[in-house]
């Protein structure tokens, strides 16, 4: 049940471009609760720059789980804005090499919107993680693209 996802166990860092602009990104999966869940913890610090002169940090926290009755695993997102993600998984590679989930629901965002988030291994010690949104009726658009490679202890 977990074989697709044991690449990504441990801590990630890294750095990303999107739309408000280019951030550092750490990332850490876990399993937890007997290994009935897997635990991620998302933070990107965008440092102040033109685009964003404030500067912000974006957290995340989710839990990707192994729906029996629907056969498939589903993602729980929960924001630092405040939205509330549940994704279904959409693809898994035949390779192994590429997992995406798409959403079935979205909370505190206008109805209609739609988001996709996707790992590209790489390699052992390295991943993209791709965002993506869609408005009601268009075509999904990357919002932000990470690589990430796997943090080294000191």
């Amino acid at each position: 049940m977990w074989t697709p996802f044991n690449f990504i166990i441990g801590a990630w860092q890294g750095s990303g471009e999107s739309q408000p602009d280019a951030s550092r990104v750490e990332r850490k999966y876990e399993f937890v609760l007997n290994i009935k869940f897997l635990f991620v913890q998302n933070k990107s610090v965008y440092e102040p720059q033109e685009k964003n002169p404030q500067g912000e940090i974006h957290e995340a926290w989710g839990l990707i789980s192994y729906d029996r009755a629907r056969e498939t695993h589903v993602l729980g997102q929960f924001q630092l804005e405040g939205f509330v993600n549940q994704y279904l998984l959409d693809k898994l590679a035949e390779d192994g090499q590429t997992i995406s989930f798409v959403t079935g629901m979205i909370e505190n965002i206008a109805l209609g919107w739609k988001a996709k988030e996707s790992y590209r291994i790489l390699g052992p010690d390295e991943f993209i993680e791709v965002f993506e949104l869609a408005a009601l009726d268009k075509e999904f658009e990357i919002y932000t693209e990470n690589r990430l490679q796997r943090a080294r202890s000191q």
